[in-house]
C-alpha cells in the first residue's frame, strides 16, 4: 500500500489491520524445555475457549521465554500484510493458520517401545524447535513491519508483541510449534523441508 493510500485511509477514518507471522528456530541441547512452556500455554488457551485476554497472556509468556533463550536462536523469518478491511485480514489469517498447521510433526509411536519393566522409557529429545506466531492487530507496529531475520530486529519484534498485548490492540493470536510435544523430534532434514523460508541469524 502506498504512503498516499495510507494517508487517504487515515483521513477517511478506516481501521488499519496488520497481520503478521513470525518463525523462530531455536537449536541446542536445552531447547526441548521450551516445548513444556508451549504445551502448558496451549492447554490454558484451549481451556479458555479462545478468550483473547488469556491468549494474550500466553503469547507474552512465550515471547518472554523465547527472549530468555536467545543464545539458542539459529534462524528466523517473517511475513505479513496490511489490510483496510477486517474480512480480508481474516481471510489472510485463515490462510496462514492452515499453512502453519500443515507443518506439525506427528507424535511418537509409543507401541514401538519395548515394554520391559526393567528398562526405563526414554523419549528422543529434539535439538530443534520452531515456533510460529500469527497475530493481527489494529494500528501500526514498525518493529513487526520489517525484516526480522536479524537478532536485534527479532528481539525488538518479540518485545513489541508483548507490548501490543498490554495495549489491548491484538485482534487475533495463533501459536503453532514443531515438534508438537516432548518425545517428538524435528530433524535437520525435516527443518529444511518444512521451513525453507528460515534465514540464518
Amino acid at each position: 500500500m502506498s504512503s498516499l493510500g495510507n494517508r487517504f485511509n487515515k483521513w477517511t477514518g478506516k481501521n488499519r489491520f496488520v497481520v503478521s507471522r513470525i518463525f523462530i528456530h531455536l537449536a541446542g541441547d536445552e531447547v526441548a524445555t521450551l516445548l513444556g512452556v508451549l504445551n502448558n500455554t496451549s492447554q490454558e488457551a484451549l481451556e479458555s475457549e479462545g478468550d483473547l485476554g488469556v491468549l494474550g497472556e500466553c503469547l507474552a509468556i512465550i515471547c518472554e521465554k523465547i527472549l530468555e533463550m536467545s543464545i539458542y536462536w539459529r534462524s528466523a523469518a517473517n511475513e505479513g500484510d496490511v489490510f483496510w478491511k477486517e474480512e480480508e485480514a481474516g481471510d489472510y489469517i485463515t490462510e496462514l493458520f492452515t499453512d502453519s498447521a500443515q507443518r506439525y510433526l506427528s507424535g511418537p509411536e509409543f507401541d514401538s517401545f519395548t515394554s520391559d519393566a526393567n528398562t526405563p522409557l526414554s523419549l528422543p529429545m529434539t535439538s530443534n524447535v520452531v515456533v510460529m506466531i500469527i497475530v493481527a492487530f489494529k494500528g501500526e507496529a514498525p518493529e513487526l513491519e520489517t525484516n526480522l531475520a536479524d537478532r536485534l530486529a527479532l528481539e525488538k519484534g518479540l518485545k513489541a508483541l508483548i507490548n501490543l498485548n498490554y495495549q489491548g490492540v491484538l485482534e487475533a493470536i495463533q501459536i503453532h510449534f514443531s515438534p508438537a510435544q516432548l518425545g517428538d523430534e524435528l530433524t535437520n532434514d525435516q527443518l529444511l523441508l518444512n521451513f525453507s523460508e528460515l534465514v540464518y541469524l
